[in-house]
């Protein structure tokens, strides 16, 4: 155990863990946790509070308190050159090799992750402040001992963004005074100590996405994280740009006010789709009027998912920011080329239905997607970004946003939510966070749709298009149909884990919070 006076280091600190864990960065997470842990778990309860609400049958609104801020005209601060054209990004885990492949894949920007595709094993997190380091320090190599190949940043890569983990996370192998530290703060806290200088020295700065919030009042509390940040490291007001992801239900109410908390450092907002279907169904866990389909046929133009795209670009581009659009998480298939091309198609597709709405710019999860993102944004927006369409015709009421997506339920989706969870569970738990299954990079988000799906289905007894009905019986079935051909490795836990979500009398927040006491 390493000890400052204030953090403690519950793991082992090896090799150039040293250059990340020095004395001056752990004194300075300590400060953050001292000044900012109390209003974290005001923030939470806050949480609870509001999802009690739902459970109770209140559904969601726009806040009447806030009105004037989204009635009256204002605008973001600045934004950077290089945030002015973000056409196609590309995400990823924090694993050397992959920043590397990522920042030379042709895409304006890369976001490092250490959120969804991240399993936050200490080692991992701490290496990925490593590798980060080291981009910035002009030493990001990496030699494959297995291959041979050596991996070197390119002359041109793209800008970096990094995304924290979100304000439910803890880091529990950093203590301060015996309390757990937040997993938001820690890796938000040595990224800014260890190379936000140097980044904005290379003419970049210190860019952010913010994950996972529920309200404005969290995103006020980001706000004051960074303005106290940049006074502690003696960095100009303004120097971070963040773009948050609009991934919950209670926070597409609040898009208005997350810009406004955090206008002098914010860039922008984010579809992200795949979480975002995950909070529709737990805010609504509890009520049967929004039991979904089959989430295949939970698709970005219909229904709740179309109307809050369309708000975001609207609200975003009235105040100056970009709205980006969501994740294609196709990968190629090697092996099948009439498959590999009807993934590209639905990719393309669905890039030009984000590009002719607005949006200005796009995700992918894979360096092969970069280029079919690419021709379609250049074909389809000849300008840096769209922040001259305001779309101003649309208009979006709170039935908008509720509006559950038309489509059946199956015994197949049933089956490919628990085949998928539970792999993604297992591989999560040795460590890994973006995993390839049935030709699609998934991360936590697909996990969490997939077990809150079937706790749905068996909280409400839906009926299947074959008219079998879900129970716990059937699902335990289905587990175990389903895990035959996979042991070893950590699939005992991860079946467990999966299976004691998917029949819990209530429907627990995250799948992470608890899979993280499994993690070693």
């Amino acid at each position: 155990m390493t000890t400052t006076p204030t953090v403690d280091i519950a793991a082992p600190v090896t090799g150039r863990m040293t250059e990340i864990l020095t004395p001056e960065a752990l004194t300075f997470l300590a400060e953050l946790h001292m000044r900012f842990e109390p209003k974290r778990q005001e923030r939470l309860a806050a949480r609870r509070a509001r999802q009690a609400q739902f459970d109770a049958g209140a559904l969601p609104d726009f806040l009447p308190q806030t009105a004037h801020i989204r009635e009256t005209d204002w605008t973001v601060a600045p934004i950077p050159a290089d945030l002015l054209d973000r056409r196609v990004e590309i995400t990823g885990p924090v694993d050397r090799k992959m920043i590397i492949n990522a920042l030379n894949s042709g895409a304006k920007v890369f976001m490092a992750d250490f959120e969804d595709a991240n399993s936050p094993t200490f080692a991992n997190c701490i290496d990925g402040q490593i590798n980060l380091k080291d981009r910035w320090a002009g030493a990001l190599s990496y030699d494959d001992p297995a291959t041979g190949k050596a991996y070197r940043l390119s002359d041109t890569p793209a800008v970096l963004k990094i995304r924290p983990r979100g304000w439910r996370l803890d880091e529990r192998h950093a203590q301060v005074r015996g309390e757990p530290m937040s997993g938001a703060l820690f890796d938000f806290g040595l990224y800014m100590f260890h190379c936000a200088k140097a980044a904005i020295a290379q003419g970049s700065g210190p860019y952010f996405y913010l994950p996972k919030l529920e309200s404005h009042l969290e995103a006020r509390l980001w706000n004051e994280v960074i303005a106290f940040t940049q006074d502690y490291l003696g960095m100009p007001q303004g120097a971070v740009k963040a773009t948050v992801l609009i991934e919950t239900l209670p926070a597409a109410f609040e898009m208005d006010e997350i810009l406004y908390e955090l206008r002098d450092h914010i860039a922008g907002l984010n579809c992200g789709r795949w979480d975002y279907i995950f909070s529709f169904i737990k805010t609504f866990a509890e009520n049967p009027t929004f039991v979904t389909p089959d989430r295949s046929k939970m698709v970005m133009g219909d229904a709740f998912l179309r109307a809050y795209s369309l708000a975001l670009i609207k609200t975003c581009h009235r105040r100056g920011a970009f709205a980006m659009g969501g994740m294609a998480a196709q990968i190629p298939v090697r092996n099948d080329a009439a498959a590999n091309t009807a993934a590209f198609a639905r990719v393309r597709a669905d890039k030009e239905r984000e590009a002719g709405d607005g949006h200005d710019g796009t995700w992918v999860a894979h360096p092969d997607l970069v280029p079919v993102a690419m021709e379609v944004f250049d074909r389809l927006m000849p300008t840096p970004n769209n922040l001259h369409r305001l779309r101003t015709e649309v208009q979006t009421r709170p039935l908008d946003l509720l509006k559950v997506h038309v489509g059946t339920r199956t015994e197949q989706g049933l089956r490919e939510n628990i085949r998928v969870g539970i792999q993604y569970i297992e591989a999560w738990l040795r460590g890994r966070g973006a995993v390839p299954l049935y030709n699609l990079m998934e991360d936590a988000a697909t996990a969490e749709i997939s077990r809150t799906q079937v706790w749905q289905w068996i909280r409400h007894g839906a009926t299947l298009e074959d008219g079998q009905v879900v129970t716990e019986g059937l699902v335990r079935m289905l587990i175990e149909e389903e895990m035959t051909p996979f042991s070893g490795g950590e699939f005992a836990t991860a079946r467990r884990l999966f299976t004691e979500l998917a029949i819990a009398p209530t429907c627990a927040d995250f799948l992470t919070v608890p899979a993280y006491e499994a993690l070693n």
